[in-house]
């Protein structure tokens, strides 16, 4: 463990969280006969389960930790966007919500039966630009009181002024950190750190045939973008940051997977607490992989705590 990181050091850490929230609903059930009507499962739903997702659970991870998270958002003026702030209330997460009559909250239903994913069905729609104007303007006010900001972008439409917004946080000084959506990452330009994926990275420069070509083509795309840093998730492979002093790779440390579900929101989140905290990229990227690699070994969208973090092996 870094010596400077102790609870009361991360307690003054303040990430602004920036992003599409979700609610996330588990419908669990019994298995026990398949449809006379088509070939599927009958699911006789036994439990239900309500979770914050996306930026919310972003956010989640931050204060689990034991750091300060508010979150920007736009939700809907429905029934799950009302349970979504009543949950988010909960966590200690500072929420400041922009609400679009005209949208629907977005909720990913997961029908859970033996142990498994059987079925997700997702209810949502795109936000109104005068809701994502206004929300600019808390934003500039927010600003000042965080340390960094990070963009958590799930292609909802939450982050329509991403551009101006990694602007006005890179001229106040702020570290901003953006987990990305889809193949445009030109919106991304000046961020401090890009996290893609394996597979969203992939999508950006192409395949890759061997680390040397990936070597090249992400430092390639890093100063292209004018990137203090790329970190690319590898899932089984680990992580790779790619920075101007070269590459820091960390093998995964995961001892059991049963869920990647969140486990990049996890990744992202424990960097922009550490570096809020005071630590550097390099120092917070062998954290952030840990925190991985104990989420990973949990069922659904889920947090680590400072103890489980930093608890001696």
């Amino acid at each position: 463990m870094n010596s400077t990181l102790t609870p009361s050091t991360l307690a003054s850490a303040r990430v602004l969280v920036v992003g599409d929230a979700m609610l996330d609903r588990y419908w669990y059930g019994a298995v026990d006969r398949i449809s006379p009507e088509a070939p599927v499962p009958v699911v006789r739903v036994t439990r239900t389960e309500e979770r914050i997702g996306a930026a919310a659970n972003v956010a989640y991870n931050i204060v689990t930790l034991g750091a300060q998270a508010s979150l920007l958002s736009v939700v809907g003026e429905d029934e799950a966007s009302h349970t979504l702030e009543q949950l988010v209330a909960k966590t200690g997460i500072t929420p400041y919500f922009g609400r679009d009559a005209k949208l629907r909250t977005t909720v990913k239903l997961r029908v859970i039966g033996r142990q498994q994913q059987l079925l997700r069905l997702d209810f949502e729609n795109m936000p109104e630009h005068e809701v994502l104007a206004s929300q600019s303007a808390t934003f500039e006010k927010l600003l000042p009181r965080h340390e960094v900001v990070l963009f958590s972008d799930y292609g909802k439409g939450g982050l329509a002024h991403i551009v101006t917004m990694i602007a006005q946080a890179r001229a106040a000084g702020k570290i901003a950190l953006v987990d990305p959506k889809g193949s445009d990452f030109e919106r991304y330009r000046n961020a401090s750190v890009i996290t893609p994926n394996r597979a969203e990275l992939e999508e950006v420069i192409g395949f890759w045939s061997s680390e040397a070509e990936l070597r090249t083509k992400a430092h390639k795309l890093r100063a292209g973008l004018n990137l203090q840093a790329l970190l690319v998730t590898r899932s089984e492979e680990g992580m790779t940051l790619f920075d101007a002093q070269g590459e820091l790779h960390v093998p995964t440390v995961a001892r059991e997977v049963f869920d990647v579900t969140g486990a990049g929101d996890t990744v992202i989140a424990t960097l922009a607490t550490l570096v809020a905290a005071g630590l550097s990229l390099r120092d917070a990227v062998p954290i952030a992989n840990q925190a991985a690699g104990i989420v990973v070994g949990k069922f659904g969208t889920a947090t680590v705590n400072f103890q489980e973090l930093f608890a001696p092996v």
